[in-house]
C-alpha cells in the first residue's frame, strides 16, 4: 500500500493574556501550548488517528526530535514531506497526553517566518496546527464514513497554517500517492499560492 502525506488541522487557540504572560516570563520569548492532535475521533478530514499509533510517533518524535532541540515546524502549508529550514518559524518543545489530546509547547523562534508568526499570535489571528506525516488509510470497520490511519503512519513535524473555516479546505487528499520529497495538491495550489504571496509579502 502506497502511502500519502497526511495533512491534519486543528485551531490552535492563544489568548493575549498567554502571549503577554509567556514573554514576561521567558525574557521576551514566546512560547505558546495547545493541542497538536487527537486520537480516536473522526477529524475534519474524515481520518481517524487510533491512539497506539500516535503514542508510538509521539514516543519516537520526543527521543529523536524534541529531545535533540530539532523538532522545527513551518509556518505555511508545507511543500513537501521535508522541513524547509527556511521557512521555520518554531521550535516544538515537549509534548504530553491529556485524555486522547495531544499536547504540545512550541517556542517561536526568531527567523523571518518566526517573527511572522510572532505578529500575528499578537495580533490575535486565529491559526490551526498542522500535522504532517507520512501514512496509508483504510476505510474504518467502526465507522463507515471515516478512514482510519494505518500502523505504518510516521509524524515528520507539526506547522502553524491559517485555520480554513470549511471543513476540508486546504486539505490534501489522501487517496493520492505521493513522493516523499514532493506533494501535490490539486485544486487548492492556486488558493495556496496566493494565501503564500499576500503572508510572504
Amino acid at each position: 500500500m502506497s502511502k500519502s502525506l497526511l495533512i491534519d488541522i486543528l485551531p490552535f487557540e492563544v489568548t493575549s493574556q498567554q502571549i503577554n504572560e509567556s514573554m514576561s516570563d521567558n525574557r521576551g520569548r514566546l512560547v505558546v501550548s495547545g493541542v497538536l492532535q487527537r486520537a480516536n475521533s473522526k477529524n475534519q478530514n474524515g481520518r481517524i488517528y487510533p491512539k497506539e499509533v500516535l503514542i508510538r510517533e509521539a514516543k519516537k518524535y520526543t527521543k529523536e526530535f524534541i529531545k535533540q532541540s530539532r523538532a522545527l515546524g513551518e509556518l505555511d502549508h508545507p511543500e513537501s514531506s521535508v522541513v524547509n529550514l527556511k521557512n521555520t518559524s518554531h521550535n516544538v518543545k515537549e509534548m504530553w497526553w491529556e485524555g486522547d489530546n495531544l499536547l504540545g509547547k512550541c517556542e517561536v523562534l526568531s527567523t523571518p517566518a518566526g517573527n511572522i508568526l510572532k505578529e500575528l499570535f499578537q495580533a490575535g489571528i486565529k491559526l490551526g496546527i498542522s500535522s504532517r506525516g507520512l501514512g496509508s488509510v483504510q476505510q474504518s470497520e467502526a465507522k463507515s464514513s471515516a478512514q482510519e490511519v494505518q500502523d505504518d503512519f510516521e509524524l515528520i513535524a507539526f506547522d502553524f497554517v491559517s485555520n480554513p473555516s470549511t471543513h476540508g479546505a486546504f486539505m490534501y487528499p489522501v487517496n493520492e500517492s505521493v513522493d516523499p520529497y514532493t506533494r501535490t495538491c490539486g485544486k487548492w495550489c492556486k488558493v495556496e499560492s496566493i494565501i503564500n504571496d499576500i503572508i510572504r509579502g
